[in-house]
């Protein structure tokens, strides 16, 4: 099914009671879901979807994986270091649409102080009124990044020349925003 992928042109705000951005790592033989619930993100669509423009800041404290310890853990040095990187930020460089509504979101991700290209997936959810008046739009991403790149390197060796905890980490973002007036 085709989606009219004709956005209004203007400056969209993330709304958070409707956007989750999460993640998956792999913990020895299952895999830790995670979200972050504290962001801002501003969306400025031009009438060529390609030339469009995200920046997203992200929290850092306000991970959540539905156990305190390992969110605390996470908190630390061993990882995200949040008291001297408070946030996480990804600004995009380019859009490539690849089909009628799905487009590739290149972008510069910074955490912990280093900064590294990211390709996010996206598919384009459509665009429509809400009952207070504004309109919406939505979008899915997926991509991936390796932790490792970011200076997050904290593991624990296990039996078999494994560890406890992979390096690939998913992203999984679904975002609705609302157009600023």
């Amino acid at each position: 099914m085709s989606i009219d992928t004709a956005v209004t042109t203007g400056t969209w705000a993330l709304d958070p009671t409707h956007t989750e951005i999460g993640f998956t790592v792999r913990h020895l033989m299952s895999k830790v879901r995670g979200k972050f619930d504290t962001f801002e993100g501003t969306l400025v669509t031009a009438e060529d979807p390609t030339a469009s423009t995200v920046s997203v800041s992200v929290d850092l404290s306000s991970i959540s994986t539905g156990t305190a310890d390992r969110d605390a853990h996470l908190r630390s040095a061993d990882f995200f270091e949040v008291d001297t990187y408070p946030s996480m930020t990804f600004t995009s460089t380019g859009v490539t649409q690849k089909d009628d509504d799905e487009f590739v979101l290149r972008g510069d991700l910074t955490i912990k102080g280093v900064t590294k290209p990211l390709e996010l997936e996206v598919e384009f959810l459509g665009e429509g009124g809400d009952p207070w008046g504004g309109t919406r739009v939505g979008v899915e991403a997926k991509g991936e990044i390796s932790r490792k790149e970011f200076g997050i390197d904290f593991n624990i060796p296990v039996s078999g020349d494994k560890v406890m905890i992979g390096d690939k980490i998913k992203l999984h973002i679904v975002a609705e925003a609302v157009l600023q007036a």
